[in-house]
């Protein structure tokens, strides 16, 4: 086989052709691994891959004349084994749930290219795996689900300048008057364990520091998508204060490995959006959830293991693929959805936002169950003999988080 036809073929689409030609010149070392050509129109697209095949496209969002929802949903219905991207500047909740079940994963522009080489490498391996139909059918099931909040976007196009200050990252917040009453809450619950009553999203960022309130702001708006509906058999209180605490954990854990800041950021996104997929099911499936939670006493099962008896996929499923569609980096995500059955396949001796949170949740649900924690996968990382030294970092008492309600 000739080296061209060994390389994934890509196809981007575009209707801005500045954009195009900022892809080419920002993609050019990916030239050995991938074949790409770019158009300018989703017609012209559906075009080209009706002459050629491609592995995958990335298309815009907002484009004249189609749409990059319709696009994908052409995509899909011609080519359904075409993994399926959005790169786009535009994350509103609306576009986001028309894409649910065409699209694969958002990623927000600016992507640097590492970022899109891992999420077409995801992507590609989610497509493939025997769920992928299945998790894309629950969650088409959905009526209620969590979205990424506007304040947000906002947040992360201020921090792209240079110059942003605390104070402006403070005012945005403050302009969601809701948002602001939860995150104040709990910011000065005893679980952050301030000396001081914090009165103002910008005190708010100035204590807590500006990865926290990224993480929190994401978190608060997921949880309060689910206010004022039943959650049973799962505590909406006791679901927050379990993810804040694995949040907490695994961010102590990452930064007693000294990795960079951003998996430890990563680590705490991921610990406080880890179960969201839980709220999921028992808000849109209430009696298929009411009967995983019951074979879960009955036979004695992990909550995981009775919800793939009931669905044929569980929370982390659920959850990682849904959240993939929010443009969270590729670690995020595949830490939500493998928490429970993780994978080492480089065999990485560094610490992932995956290792953190898995051992954290482990360390979390330690009282209720044992063997919860992948021997095979941490010996993989080289990390069995740090669990008592990690384990000890989980001893300083915290008080309960205050409920997002």
């Amino acid at each position: 086989m000739s080296e061209t036809a060994q390389k994934t073929r890509v196809l981007f689409v575009d209707d801005e052709s500045f954009v195009l030609q900022g892809l080419q010149r920002m993609l050019r070392p990916m030239r050995n691994e991938w074949e790409m050509l770019f158009v300018e129109s989703g017609a012209k697209g559906l075009e080209t891959m009706g002459q050629q095949p491609f592995e995958v496209v990335v298309t815009d969002m907002r484009m004249p004349g189609m749409s990059g929802a319709q696009f994908l949903f052409e995509v899909k219905q011609r080519f359904p084994k075409t993994v399926r991207l959005i790169l786009s500047g535009h994350a509103d909740k609306d576009l986001i749930l028309k894409c649910v079940g065409t699209a694969h994963q958002f990623l927000a522009k600016p992507c640097e290219p590492e970022a899109l080489r891992n999420a077409i490498l995801r992507a590609g391996a989610f497509e493939n795996s025997g769920k992928s139909d299945r998790i894309k059918n629950l969650i088409g099931q959905m009526d209620c689900l969590p979205s990424i909040p506007s304040v947000f976007n906002e947040i992360i196009e201020k921090l792209q300048k240079e110059d942003t200050s605390v104070e402006e990252i403070g005012v945005i917040i403050a302009k969601d008057l809701a948002m602001t009453a939860k995150l104040l809450k709990l910011v000065n619950s005893a679980f952050f364990g301030l000396r001081r009553q914090v009165s103002s999203p910008i005190d708010a960022v100035t204590y807590l520091g500006l990865d926290t309130i990224k993480s929190l702001v994401l978190a608060v708006n997921a949880f309060s998508s689910f206010d004022g509906r039943k959650t049973d058999p799962i505590s909406l209180t006791g679901l927050w204060g379990h993810s804040l605490q694995v949040a907490d954990w695994a961010k102590r854990i990452a930064l007693e490995e000294m990795v960079h800041n951003s998996v430890v950021e990563e680590s705490f996104i991921a610990g406080m959006l880890h179960d969201i997929g839980k709220l999921a099911f028992a808000v849109n499936l209430p009696q298929e959830y009411q009967k995983a939670a019951r074979l879960t006493e009955a036979e004695q099962l992990p909550l995981y293991q009775a919800e793939e008896s009931v669905f044929g996929a569980h929370h982390a499923d659920v959850g990682g693929y849904l959240l993939s569609l929010w443009g969270l980096p590729t670690s995020v995500v595949e830490a939500i959805s493998s928490h429970h059955n993780p994978r080492n396949p480089e065999g990485s001796m560094e610490l992932t936002p995956l290792l953190a949170i898995h051992v954290a949740n482990g360390f979390s649900h330690e009282k209720e169950t044992t063997g919860s924690l992948d021997e095979e996968f941490l010996q993989s990382h080289g990390a069995l003999g740090k669990l008592e030294e990690w384990r000890s970092l989980t001893k300083i008492v915290q008080a309960q988080p205050a409920a997002v309600t």
